[in-house]
């Protein structure tokens, strides 16, 4: 009987044996929770930098934890997922942005490059794991232009306590040269519960996207004044109206022509 079990050993070990070679070659899965495959963002980063060269500023201001980053878009323009990108690269973390499809076979492609569905449910479960998530604004036709937000989508960042960030996007249609400059989390001048909160914390991103688009420099030059650029700071409840704010905003546009 001994002799018997002695005797098939190594047929039992053949199956693994066999296998053991494609295992080692096969490199270990890289897809998260979520769908994004970082192997699949890895071979598809050399294009997406020979389409964008973005200059990324204020990286430092986000959180090693969870937030929720606000940014203009552009009509026609693939905004939230080259900002996704470019941060992903300053960071050297995953970032992921709201806006795929649910169909194919845009929703798997944008899925497997960060890409989350516009529910509230989804974007919860991202911050409340510690993500990064960039949300865009309603599209525009000017590029300096900040278009409403969604307050349901904000919600998420209410109910999971996490910081809300917003960053100026500048681009061209037929350009490479890009820009995004975050700015310190958004306060809340007074604290509501329930809906209203909502409504209120995505008009007072808007208008704070709206200010640092209107000091923002091109796409190369140029930074945002230092009522925008520091952390923390308290926003104003309105844009500056006063004769000088807008001389200076003058001089701005002046100094830095619009991108088409």
């Amino acid at each position: 009987m001994e002799s018997d079990e002695i005797r098939r050993a190594p047929v039992r070990r053949v199956p693994g044996v066999a296998t053991h070679p494609v295992a080692a070659a096969a490199p270990p899965a890289t897809v998260d929770e979520w769908g994004r495959d970082q192997r699949f963002i890895n071979v598809l980063s050399p294009l997406a930098h020979l389409r964008w060269d973005v200059n990324v500023g204020g990286a430092h201001l986000l959180p090693h934890h969870g937030a929720l980053i606000i940014i203009n878009t552009r009509r026609l323009a693939l905004t939230p997922v080259s900002t996704a990108l470019a941060l992903s690269d300053e960071l050297d973390r995953p970032v992921r942005f709201v806006g795929r499809p649910d169909v194919v076979p845009f929703g798997p492609f944008l899925r497997r490059i960060g890409g989350l569905l516009a529910q509230p449910a989804e974007i919860a479960g991202a911050l409340r794991a510690g993500e990064l998530v960039v949300l865009g604004a309603s599209g525009t036709g000017n590029p300096r232009h900040a278009g409403t937000i969604d307050p349901n989508l904000l919600a998420p960042a209410i109910r999971e306590h996490v910081p809300v960030h917003v960053a100026a996007t500048l681009s061209s249609m037929i350009g490479r040269q890009a820009r995004v400059e975050v700015v310190g989390a958004l306060r809340a001048g007074r604290k509501r519960r329930g809906p209203l909160a909502e409504v209120e914390l995505a008009e007072q991103a808007q208008r704070r996207l709206q200010d640092l688009l209107d000091e923002l420099g091109g796409t190369r030059t140029g930074v945002p004044g230092p009522r925008l650029a520091g952390r923390g700071l308290t926003w104003p409840t309105h844009a500056p109206t006063t004769a000088s704010a807008c001389t200076t905003r003058h001089s701005v546009d002046a100094a830095h022509p619009r991108c088409c």
